[in-house]
């Protein structure tokens, strides 16, 4: 039987005024015929958060809450999956944060990283283990192998030089998805890549963008309609394949959009737990923010003597766009 490659890529974060961006992919090698994740793992793996006995994959908006619940949730299904990689789960959470995609640079760029906590930080140790291992069992029942699960975290300081450079969001924002996307890319030589990248704001055209960006591939638009963008991609060499499409909720169609959806909010929830801990060791009475437009201004004018006993410059934790 032969053999596909599964791709997802989304986002959390893309509209905060603090934090960083996270941009999550998955990828996962599946049988040609009927690939569909959530079939194959349904005995496992659920759609629904109100399944109380399985790991849940779908949009992070709906497996994560801020509730130990929903924290508990959403950690379980991000670290017991990435335990099936080669090398298994992160020990650390700067492991997670700062994988394979990551610049040297994002590490200096996150002032509070020595706060960054231990994982995991919501669920029980053991009972993620069984978790792990009970997922283990099923992708091998269900012939499904996970080949990559990541993120690629990037810092407001980054996001602010690349606004200064680009004087425009959205291409900042684009030029990260494509160093992700590409890395998906490398995958072809597995067998024909199928991808869904959730649709990046109003975008609706990405031909002209993706034949600059993949030189080495014929590039060839399937069709753009409203809500979806499909193009297909052949290396010039022969190397391989790869269908992508970029689709309006993205996540309820594509398992692995899904997965990478959770992974990348449980990155960004990471890091602004060690972001508001950095913050309360200056200022204990303050109150913790998700950095989202509302609360993050609140937060601004609450925090002033922290930041100010901080040393920090504004543009290393707040968004200039």
């Amino acid at each position: 039987m032969g053999r596909v490659v599964l791709a997802g890529i989304d986002e959390a974060g893309l509209g905060p005024l603090l934090g960083s961006l996270a941009i999550g992919y998955a990828v996962l090698a599946a049988p040609e015929q009927e690939p569909e994740p959530w079939k194959r793992l349904r005995g496992r793996v659920a759609r629904s958060p109100r399944a109380k006995s399985r790991l849940v994959v779908a949009d992070s908006k709906l497996v994560y809450q801020r509730t130990p619940r929903g924290e508990r949730r959403l950690e379980s299904t991000v670290l017991a999956f990435l335990a099936q990689r080669a090398g298994g789960a992160p020990r650390a959470a700067e492991e997670l944060l700062f994988g394979t995609l990551a610049p040297p640079a994002a590490h200096r760029a996150l002032p509070w990283r020595g706060e960054l906590p231990a994982l995991p930080w919501a669920a029980e140790p053991q009972a993620l283990e069984l978790s792990s291992a009970l997922l283990a069992r099923a992708l091998a029942r269900a012939e499904l192998e996970l080949v990559d699960l990541g993120v690629r975290l990037v810092p407001a300081s980054e996001l602010n030089a690349s606004f200064a450079a680009t004087a425009n969001k959205a291409e900042s924002v684009w030029e990260r998805v494509l160093e992700v996307l590409r890395h998906v890319w490398a995958r072809r030589t597995l067998g024909p890549v199928r991808t869904t990248v959730d649709m990046l704001g109003g975008r609706r055209h990405y031909g002209a963008h993706l034949g600059r960006a993949f030189p080495e591939a014929v590039v060839t638009l399937v069709g753009e309609s409203e809500g979806r963008s499909a193009y297909a991609l052949v290396a010039r060499d022969g190397s391989g394949a790869m269908e992508l499409e970029f689709r309006v909720d993205g996540e309820r169609a594509s398992f692995t959009t899904a997965l990478a959806s959770c992974c990348a909010k449980y990155a960004r929830e990471t890091e602004m737990r060690a972001f508001n801990a950095y913050f309360a060791r200056l200022q204990p009475e303050l109150a913790p923010t998700a950095g989202y437009r509302g609360d993050g201004s609140r937060w601004l004018a609450d925090a002033a003597p922290a930041l100010a006993r901080s040393g920090l410059a504004r543009e290393q934790l707040v968004r200039t766009r």
